[in-house]
């Protein structure tokens, strides 16, 4: 009990490094010996402890006094020497009754160690509530949080003390639901609360295929190539116009990743054949044949001395290539033209030959017996009849008169 009244307490601080000064102070203040050195008052005391709780200094006043307690020496309980007594003579016992040893009072010890308990328990509130505090500011270390998926990058900054922000992007660094960038970046340090934004990729772009039916085939290739899309171009048998665009794959409208193919399929005609040759055909055998082959056919009659209905020539020529489907032209004989039949009666037999002749006629001579010498060697008459009309190279019959002999025929080609 001596030591305990006199004896310096040790500051906190010694058992305990991180205990700041200025709760050293409030402890050794409580626990000073005088009571004209502790508080004076629980207030003051709790004020204090708010100083300290704060991070400011406490009140000089318990500064000054703790300074004081913790510079004095730590000297032990002094005990006083009983003085020296002269030898004397053995007393004489007599018999009586002492009066009873007076007690101390208990009280006094169990208010300091109410005090002392009372102080550590403050003490101890404030050392936490400042490492609190100080934890609480303590900068934090970002982490990586790339190349995992979204849910453990969330994790992992919400354990870390920081909030975690989540944008959603298109890329090709990382497949969907993984984290490819982020910020800060691994590394910094921030302090707690504050935000780290880590961008998950929803995979890579994806763009809408434009329509380009029935576009030329540059047209296409540049509405394909400015939507972020590769043309592939086909050439196709079609009977489109050349040149254009008859398909498309994948269709327009359709959400495909971006730098991805479209093919479009451009006619470059319809597919060629051979064509037959028709001409000296009947006209009938000749469109026939070309049917057949798929070709259309278109007939132009034209004067001519081929008989009537033979092909006279075609358009494209024989055994040429043509696109299915092409028309076929075929110039077809009218037949011969018709001319009229030059009158030579009453003219000798010569000259009506060669009138008929010019005109594109055979002759054919009948001669007959006639008893009038003036009707010699004179054509009486003719058939086809005079002024009628006749094709050329028809045979033209003229009578010519014989005196004196008998009916004879002679037949004089035309020209």
């Amino acid at each position: 009990a001596m030591k305990h009244l006199s004896k310096v307490p040790e500051p906190p601080s010694r058992l305990r490094p991180e205990v700041p000064r200025d709760l050293d102070f409030v402890v050794m203040r409580a626990l000073a010996k005088s009571p004209d050195e502790r508080y004076q008052s629980a207030d003051e005391m709790d004020a204090d402890l708010a100083r300290v709780a704060r991070g400011v200094s406490v009140s000089p006043e318990t500064e000054e006094a703790a300074t004081a307690i913790i510079a004095r020496p730590i000297t032990a309980a002094t005990v006083l020497a009983p003085p020296a007594t002269p030898h004397l003579p053995p007393p004489v016992y007599y018999d009586y009754d002492e009066p009873p040893e007076r007690r101390r009072p208990f009280w006094p010890w169990l208010l300091a160690l109410g005090l002392l308990v009372l102080a550590g328990f403050a003490g101890w509130l404030a050392y936490n509530q400042i490492q609190k505090q100080l934890n609480a500011s303590k900068p934090v270390t970002v982490g990586d949080y790339t190349k995992i998926r979204e849910s453990a990058a969330r994790a992992a900054i919400l354990n870390a003390g920081l909030k975690p922000e989540i944008k959603r992007q298109p890329s090709t660094a990382q497949p969907p639901t993984f984290v490819f960038d982020q910020a800060p970046s691994a590394g910094n340090k921030i302090d707690k609360g504050n935000a780290v934004t880590i961008f998950v990729s929803t995979g890579p772009a994806k763009v809408v295929v434009p329509d380009v039916r029935g576009k030329s085939a540059t047209d296409a290739a540049a509405a394909i190539a400015s939507a972020g899309l590769r043309p592939d171009v086909h050439e196709v048998n079609s009977a489109k116009d050349v040149n254009t665009v008859v398909a498309q794959a994948p269709k327009p409208g359709v959400k495909v990743v971006k730098g991805s193919k479209v093919r479009i399929n451009v006619s470059k005609g319809p597919p060629t054949i051979g064509v037959p040759p028709v001409v000296g055909l009947p006209f009938a055998q000749a469109s026939s044949e070309l049917q057949a082959k798929g070709f259309a056919v278109k007939r132009n009659d034209q004067d001519s001395n081929e008989a009537a209905g033979i092909v006279l020539s075609q358009d494209p020529g024989g055994n040429t290539l043509a696109p299915e489907g092409s028309t076929i032209t075929l110039a077809v004989s009218k037949g011969p033209k018709t001319t009229q039949v030059p009158d030579v009666t009453s003219i000798d037999e010569q000259t009506a030959t060669t009138t008929l002749q010019q005109s594109g006629f055979k002759v054919k001579v009948v001669r007959q017996q006639v008893a009038d010498p003036s009707q010699n060697n004179v054509v009486l008459d003719e058939s086809p009849p005079p002024n009628s009309q006749a094709k050329p190279g028809t045979t033209v019959t003229i009578y010519v008169g014989h005196f004196g002999g008998q009916t004879t025929s002679t037949t004089t080609t035309g020209p």
